[in-house]
């Protein structure tokens, strides 16, 4: 079995299948048409943000316990935070403020990953995980900003698309995270084994 660097694994998989599995789920149920009322559709997005911000949050507990890499999911928790907030207090149901904050959520959450790609994850496997999601976050942010004239439920569907590629994303890293955990306790223990009959 190949020798498996620690540094590659990301402990906290767990959360990444969640919070993967529901941005997956959300993601169909807006990119196929779930969401064609305006009020309806703010509400649920918000309420979505906010299970990501604390999905997140616990992430970042658990990180924090075990020393590694909790400061992003902090970032993340901070910004699907922000976002639920603005759509649900400053948005006003204007279809321009939905549209402006979707998009620049969509963006920042895309730089992040990126960011974390290059500069947080030691894994090739995950840093080109994290840097795809984030570069399809960029440009549909952008293309939604710039979707000028579109009904609300198109403006839904590309949020929901991005949505889809970070589920699939992170359902990806996830099981890649965890097959690695997986490899590496079985190959502590053959060290451990070896070490006892050295002796």
């Amino acid at each position: 079995m190949a020798k498996i660097n620690r540094r590659f694994i990301d402990k906290h998989w767990l959360v990444f299948l969640v919070r993967g599995g529901l941005a997956a789920i959300f993601g169909c149920f807006a990119l196929f048409g779930g969401l064609n009322n305006m009020e309806h559709a703010v509400a649920l997005i918000s309420v979505f943000l906010l299970l990501m911000g604390i999905i997140d949050a616990v992430g970042a507990l658990y990180s924090s316990n075990k020393k590694h890499g909790w400061i992003n999911a902090v970032i993340d928790a901070i910004v699907d935070v922000i976002a639920a907030v603005f759509l649900l207090f400053f948005a006003n149901g204007i279809l321009e403020n939905i549209v402006l904050i979707l998009s620049i959520y969509t963006i920042v959450s895309g730089v992040i990953d990126v960011f974390h790609g290059f500069l947080s994850t030691v894994d090739p496997t995950d840093r080109f995980i994290r840097i795809l999601a984030g570069a399809c976050g960029c440009v549909i942010g952008v293309v939604i900003l710039n979707a000028g004239g579109f009904e609300i439920t198109t403006f839904i569907r590309f949020f929901g698309a991005f949505m889809l590629i970070v589920g699939v994303t992170s359902l990806i890293y996830g099981v890649h995270n965890r097959s690695q955990n997986i490899e590496d306790k079985v190959a502590r223990k053959q060290a451990a084994k070896n070490r006892k009959k050295k002796k």
